[in-house]
């Protein structure tokens, strides 16, 4: 696995809980300071937040993180607050209940959707690459797999309209 650690530290100033995005390639661990927790349950937390990097396709979201699917379903805006698509990545959580800590750990596979239906999947060379790299192990390779391939289920059914519209309730 990787040898990146979050600097986790118990409570905050707004007192909510501390996320962390943990990216395999590359190898880096970021507080998401400045993202605001809309809405939080057992298995689903719904953020609002701005790029760390102004980008022309996008400057804002709302995302909503499935804990116990293990995938992220966002939504991305331009500047003028239009739909830029929606954006979805594998991942894995680490909820750490003594400080309230969460890592959301980036499996590299992602799937976009864009605004006229198209679905896109991206990235499956970066996870081939960490796992012929030995940054994931057999067992996170197939794990990324598995939830990639339960996610293209619904985005394919329909059913992915039950995390888009929890977004909704926050734009």
């Amino acid at each position: 696995m990787t040898s990146v650690m979050c600097s986790i530290y118990a409570g905050t100033e707004n007192n909510m809980a501390a996320l962390f995005r943990k990216r395999l390639i590359p190898d880096e661990c970021i507080r998401l300071d400045n993202d605001t927790i809309l809405y939080r349950s057992d298995n689903i937390i719904v953020t609002r937040w701005n790029t760390f990097r102004p980008k022309s396709a996008f400057s804002w979201g709302i995302s909503c993180y499935v804990i116990d699917k293990g995938y992220k379903v966002s939504r991305f805006f331009k500047e003028d607050n239009s739909l830029a698509y929606i954006y979805c990545d594998i991942i894995d959580t680490i909820h750490s209940t003594g400080d309230d800590s969460y890592i959301f750990t980036d499996l590299l596979a992602d799937v976009i959707i864009e605004n006229n239906g198209m679905v896109r999947v991206v990235d499956i060379d970066e996870l081939a690459d960490a796992y012929d790299s030995s940054i994931i192990s057999h067992e996170l390779l197939s794990l990324a797999l598995r939830r990639l391939d339960a996610l293209l289920k619904i985005v394919y059914d329909g059913s992915i309209s039950i995390y888009t519209d929890i977004i909704d309730r926050y734009i």
